[in-house]
C-alpha cells in the first residue's frame, strides 16, 4: 500500500491510492468499478457511511492505517483503484465526424466544448487544484503532456477531491501533438501567458464562445517560445492590484471560467 506512493509501484501495477471519505464516496458513487480494495477504521466506517461499501473491505487500526497513507494525518480512509487514463484520441477524435458536438445537432443543445491542456506542470497541487477546476467548469476533458507530473500521484488525487472520477484525463502525449488533433476538430487554442493579451479582451472578441483548448504551463517558467507558436493567441490574466503575480491553479481556474461563462451565454431572442 505505502509503496503506492511511488510512480514506479503505480506504474508497474496499474494502481493507485486514494485517501479520504470524500474521494472515496466519489469514486463509489460514479466508477465503483475501479475499486479494488478499502482500507477502514471501525471508527471512520461508521462515521462515513461506508460499512457496506461495494469492494472489499478491511477493517484495520489507525496505526495500520498510518503506515498506509500518504497524509501525516489521514482521514482513517484508504482505497486502492485501478488506474483509468482516456486515451488522447478520445479527447481529441481523428474523424471529424466522431467529434462531441453532433454538426447536425440544435445549437442550443449542444455547448462548445472545453479542455485543458497541462504542459510541463510539475506540481501535484496545481495539478489537482486544475482538474477539479476543470470538472467545476465542466469542462470536457484535461490532457497532461508527458513532461508533466502523474495524475495518480497521491497528492494530485486528494487536490482534485474526486473530480479525477468525473472528467476525462488523458496521459502521455506530447504538446504538440494535442495541439494538431485540437486544431483539426476546429478549438481555438489559447496559451494563458504573462505576455499575452487581457483575458476581458479576449472574450469581448468572442474567442471565447467556440470550441476552446487552454494550455497551461510550468509554474516557474511558463511557455517556451515554441510552445507559443503552437498556440492561436496568448492570453494573461490581469492583475489590478499589487500582488506581483498569480498561482498558476488560480489563473487556470479563472481562464476555465470565463470560457464556461462566454459558451453559455446566449443572446437574447425574445421579441416585443
Amino acid at each position: 500500500m505505502a509503496a503506492l506512493a511511488k510512480k514506479d509501484v503505480r506504474a508497474e501495477t496499474g494502481l493507485f491510492l486514494l485517501e479520504g471519505p470524500q474521494a472515496v464516496r466519489e469514486a463509489i458513487e460514479y466508477r465503483p468499478e475501479l475499486l479494488r480494495e478499502l482500507y477502514v477504521t471501525p471508527t471512520a466506517a461508521a462515521r462515513h457511511g461506508l460499512d457496506d461499501a461495494p469492494v472489499d473491505t478491511w477493517f484495520v487500526t489507525e496505526q495500520v492505517l498510518d503506515a498506509m497513507a500518504d497524509t501525516v494525518t489521514p482521514q482513517g480512509v484508504v482505497a486502492v483503484c485501478q488506474q483509468f487514463p482516456t486515451s488522447v484520441k478520445d479527447v481529441f477524435p481523428d474523424a471529424r465526424a466522431e467529434a462531441r458536438v453532433d454538426a447536425d445537432a440544435d445549437a442550443s443543445e449542444a455547448l462548445p466544448g472545453l479542455v485543458a491542456i497541462l504542459e510541463e506542470v510539475r506540481d501535484p497541487g496545481n495539478a489537482g487544484t486544475i482538474i477539479r477546476a476543470a470538472d467545476s467548469a465542466g469542462a470536457d476533458a484535461v490532457v497532461l503532456t508527458g513532461r508533466s507530473v502523474d495524475p495518480y500521484n497521491p497528492k494530485v488525487v486528494r487536490s482534485t477531491t474526486g473530480s479525477l472520477f468525473h472528467v476525462p484525463v488523458s496521459v502521455g502525449v506530447t504538446l504538440a501533438d494535442a495541439v494538431e488533433r485540437a486544431r483539426g476538430l476546429g478549438y481555438t487554442i489559447l496559451a494563458a501567458d504573462v505576455s499575452g493579451d487581457d483575458l476581458p479582451d479576449v472574450r469581448a472578441d468572442g474567442m471565447l464562445d467556440g470550441p476552446t483548448v487552454w494550455v497551461f504551463g510550468n509554474e516557474a517558467r511558463g511557455l517556451t517560445a515554441e510552445d507559443l507558436a503552437l498556440v492561436d493567441r496568448a492570453v494573461k490574466v490581469p492583475i489590478y492590484g499589487r500582488a506581483e503575480s498569480m498561482n498558476l491553479a488560480t489563473a487556470a481556474s479563472v481562464c476555465l471560467y470565463e470560457s464556461a461563462f462566454a459558451q453559455r451565454t446566449r443572446p437574447s431572442t425574445a421579441t416585443d
